[in-house]
């Protein structure tokens, strides 16, 4: 296995992280501790561009919840939530950030639509699953894609934090 890039040298402002992963259906390939890693990184990341940006770091903590469903339970809760009816990759419910600088979200990975879209565009599977997860944790930080600046942003920094974790940017 080769050795991951490390971060930009500055210093990386602590933060801590809360993390609960579910499995609401198998995904062997998915482990908790992998899972983890991807998120972890994506906080670390924003706490670290943000530090050097904002005079007041926006949060101080991540509470975010990790649900990992098939395609049934995904394509209620897109039906439910954005009238949709099809199941998605990933949703994202960011909830803000409290008082206490505590930034919280829940996060939905449909793992059969990451697999189909995998082999669909041709890609490793832990490189998307790796990409929706960090997409899904930016979300739930209060980045968002609706206008084309803020989706450049959002595209420039998930590529930087996937680059951290020794996987090509998914944009090329």
């Amino acid at each position: 296995m080769s050795r991951e890039p490390v971060m930009p040298d500055s210093v990386v402002p602590p933060v801590g992280l809360g993390l609960s992963v579910q499995y609401a259906t198998e995904a062997p390939e998915l482990p908790r501790w992998r899972l983890r890693r991807w998120v972890q990184r994506a906080v670390e990341w924003v706490a670290r561009e943000e530090a050097e940006l904002l005079e007041t770091p926006r949060f101080q903590r991540a509470e975010l919840t990790l649900r990992l469903v098939d395609a049934q339970e995904g394509q209620a809760l897109n039906h439910s939530y954005r009238q949709r009816d099809y199941a998605t990759n990933v949703l994202t419910f960011e909830y803000g950030v409290d008082e206490s600088g505590t930034a919280s979200g829940d996060i939905v990975l449909c793992v059969p639509v990451l697999h189909r879209e995998a082999a669909e565009q041709g890609k490793p599977l832990l490189a998307h699953a790796a990409h929706l997860t960090v997409h899904g944790v930016l979300h739930a930080l209060g980045y968002d894609h609706i206008e084309e600046d803020d989706a450049l942003e959002m595209e420039a920094l998930e590529a930087r934090i996937l680059a951290g974790l020794g996987i090509p940017d998914p944009y090329q």
